[in-house]
């Protein structure tokens, strides 16, 4: 079963066009990661400086390797290295049963 993975992160108004730009890219490296299925991102309009990343997976498994990834780690290292408090990742399935299965 699917699981979306939500990303929030907060910094300075001045970072958040630099923090676009390496967003762009680790989608980009996302794309051709086994199991990544879509994902967006969401400016906020009332509180400057602060998104939401949203992307789909197939699996908690292949979120979990995307995790885990080198190319991944780099860019995210580049990303909070920018950010005003440390990012907030919640993982949620499509079904019940998906928990239950630890999908």
């Amino acid at each position: 079963m699917a699981v979306k993975i939500i990303i929030e992160r907060s910094m300075s108004p001045d970072n958040q066009a630099e923090v676009a730009e390496l967003l762009m890219d680790l989608r980009a490296k996302a794309m051709h990661h086994l199991g990544y299925v879509s994902g967006e991102t969401l400016f906020s309009v009332d509180r400057a400086g602060t998104h939401l990343v949203i992307s789909t997976w197939d699996s908690l498994r292949e979120w979990k390797d995307w995790e885990k990834d080198t190319n991944r780690m780099a860019i995210v290292s580049k990303i909070e290295a920018l950010l005003s408090a440390p990012s907030k990742v919640a993982v949620f399935a499509t079904t019940p049963r998906s928990i239950a299965e630890g999908v």
